[in-house]
């Protein structure tokens, strides 16, 4: 049952994020030697095995013209959000990486209410600007020189959250398999011809490292699915934070990355907005004051 089992949620949620920590690693490992591009394309189609035996319903029940559309949208915000955040992953540390990436929940609530249908109460308000003052808190505009790889994070967690609004309207069409089969069929073909326009030579070795990260985020995924089905997202939320204390150990073990305070302080407010509405929004929902559009 969905909300039995909070503690085996919390452990599935702990070992997702072990497990897309260490896929980011394994990127930044590679390094800026492969144009971002070519690097999200690699990592996609050597993930196709695993993406592929997730379409059979498709093939038996065929795909109509509204889910089609739908597919093909969130394959082109996905591809700009991966090649964005591959970029980002050879510019900056580890852990800003990480701490920006929260910002997703963030822009996912603010589409809801823009998009969805869904109303824009207080609560969200609120942590709409907390999240925001924690972005400011990692990037100190003004205090410090703002890299490619910071806007960059920002379009990844904008287009990333755009895909999610999507896959939220397909949720309710096709399986959770064929949503994410079909993304992994759709963003390789996105990244296709950006990774041909800026190919280079690989080894055998960057092959290795990229299929590494494909087992990696299949992984993290299937995980995420298990701390779902365990427990409600509300006592689940929290345990992602730890993603960017390991990211700030694994830079800095790993990376000789330095480690930042206002980067972990501003990734902590971030990530107390995303816990809180999160909280907000399941205790609404249980008294029945909130709907699903």
């Amino acid at each position: 049952m969905a909300q039995s089992r909070p503690v085996a949620g919390i452990l599935w949620m702990l070992v997702t994020g072990l497990l897309f920590v260490g896929m980011t690693a394994v990127v930044k490992h590679v390094g800026s030697d492969v144009p971002a591009a070519q690097s999200a394309f690699l990592r996609f189609a050597l993930g196709l095995p695993f993406a592929v035996p997730m379409l059979w319903p498709l093939w038996r029940t065929g795909l109509g013209r509204n889910e089609a559309g739908l597919f093909a949208a969130r394959g082109v915000v996905h591809t700009v959000g991966v090649i964005c955040w591959f970029f980002a992953m050879t510019r900056i540390p580890l852990a800003e990486v990480t701490a920006m990436n929260y910002l997703n929940p963030i822009y996912v609530t603010l589409g809801a209410s823009l998009f969805l249908g869904e109303r824009f109460e207080a609560r969200r308000l609120v942590a709409v600007g907390a999240a925001l003052v924690g972005a400011l808190v990692i990037l100190r505009p003004g205090l410090r020189a703002v890299e490619a790889g910071h806007f960059a994070m920002l379009v990844t967690a904008l287009f990333f959250a755009g895909g999610y609004l999507i896959a939220k309207r397909l949720s309710g069409q096709v399986s959770a398999g064929v949503v994410v089969g079909m993304l992994s069929v759709t963003v390789t073909l996105g990244l296709l011809p950006f990774a041909l326009w800026v190919w280079v030579p690989v080894g055998w070795a960057e092959i290795g490292w990229f299929f590494l990260a494909a087992v990696l985020a299949t992984l993290a995924h299937y995980t995420m699915t298990l701390a779902f089905a365990s427990a409600p997202v509300s006592a689940t939320q929290p345990a992602t934070f730890l993603q960017l204390v390991w990211s700030v150990l694994l830079g800095a073990a790993a990376f000789g990355e330095p480690v930042d305070g206002w980067v972990i302080l501003g990734g902590a407010i971030i990530m107390a907005a995303v816990s809180f509405i999160t909280w907000r929004e399941a205790v609404a929902r249980r008294v029945g004051l909130v709907t699903e559009p």
